[in-house]
């Protein structure tokens, strides 16, 4: 089996009527929307404002049915903003905001940018069977994202995609890709974990239980801790050592039980921090890299150019997980690395730094189990 960590860094979803050829394309539907929500949240419309709505509708192909545009849906979800009668055309039925909830939603679709593409290729190279996924905006995407992007590049779409919504209202979540075979058997969430100071996780532990096609009960606690930008060092520092310390936790509670647990991720801090003491010194899990036969090319960093200094992604082990490891390694070419990319091999579809699959390189290990 294999087991990986990746953050993405990138978003796969975008509103679709920015994601034509040109910008031309969408710009139409983009301004009927902008001035269609404008209207809507009028606290009374007028007879010239429904006149427009009905205008914009049409524009947005909506005037037939809710779901009838390229761009757009219209969601009334408790009360009626429209009527269609069966003659024909449409009528604007609500007098105001307070007669009705809904809105006019943007659609989206899957971003085909050469940058994805070469985030689907990294995928398709590490060929992970179990990938815990960071920076992943929602459950959609990542299906979108395996089933349609994936393929592009030659990949085969995962079976198991998974993703619960966060803390970080940015949709930069933890999520889970698994093959045929390694069943999701159950899902924690700690989004609502709080100690002394607070709510804990800037976006989540995720707690996967799968079962592996030998049978074996497996643990997966995917992480993406405090970053040390966005805030003082002191405040980032203090919040990382408290996902970690919960971290801890969650692990000595499964351990009590199992002996096949997994924690990985980006954790956002070096191996000799401070902040990551609770789970690196303070506990019996072991780094992948620590392994003898683990890969590194000669650069022990995941982060951008691979120095120690930026080590900040993990697979860490249960002594039996560890056990029965057989490799690991760090894969890099989905990475820009130096000012002209020539650290090390990329992908040649890589031309320049904004191309690059991400800032991270993936991180997996082999694994008897």
């Amino acid at each position: 089996m294999k087991l990986a960590s990746f953050n993405l860094e990138n978003l796969f979803l975008r509103v679709r009527a920015m994601n034509g050829a040109s910008w031309e394309d969408g710009k139409d539907a983009l301004e009927a929307h902008a001035e269609l929500d404008a209207i809507l949240a009028k606290e009374t419309y007028s007879s010239a404002d429904k006149k427009k709505i009905v205008k914009l509708l049409k524009e947005l192909k909506l005037d037939k049915s809710d779901d009838g545009g390229p761009f757009a849906i219209l969601r009334q979800n408790r009360g009626d903003l429209v009527k269609r009668p069966r003659s024909g055309g449409i009528e604007i039925v609500a007098d105001g905001r307070s007669d009705w909830i809904g809105w006019v939603e943007l659609k989206r679709e899957e971003v085909d940018e050469v940058a994805t593409r070469n985030t689907a290729r990294v995928i398709k190279d590490v060929d992970a069977d179990i990938l815990g996924v960071v920076e992943a905006e929602s459950r959609p995407a990542l299906v979108r994202f395996s089933d349609n992007v994936l393929a592009t590049v030659g990949g085969a779409p995962y079976a198991h995609a998974m993703l619960i919504d966060g803390n970080d209202e940015r949709g930069i979540d933890v999520g889970l890709y698994a093959r045929e075979g390694y069943d999701i058997s159950s899902i924690h969430s700690h989004v609502d974990d709080e100690d002394q100071t607070g709510r804990v996780f800037s976006r989540d532990c995720a707690h996967y239980e799968i079962r592996t096609p030998k049978g074996n009960l497996l643990h997966i606690l995917v992480n993406h801790f405090k970053s040390k930008g966005f805030g003082s060092q002191e405040t980032s520092n203090a919040r990382r050592e408290r996902q970690a310390a919960r971290v801890r936790k969650i692990y000595e509670d499964i351990r009590k039980t199992s002996e096949f647990v997994a924690v990985l991720g980006d954790l956002n801090d070096t191996p000799d921090s401070a902040p990551l003491a609770p789970l690196l010194r303070q506990i019996d899990l072991k780094d992948i890299s620590e392994h003898t036969d683990f890969d590194d090319g000669g650069r022990p960093g995941t982060f951008g150019n691979g120095t120690a200094s930026n080590k900040i992604d993990y697979v860490l082990l249960s002594p039996a997980l560890f056990a029965a490891a057989r490799r690991g390694g760090i894969f890099r070419k989905g990475v820009w690395g130096g000012k002209n990319g020539d650290l090390f091999e990329h992908y040649a579809q890589i031309a320049k730094p904004s191309e690059a699959a991400s800032d991270h390189a993936a991180l997996w290990a082999e694994i008897d189990v």
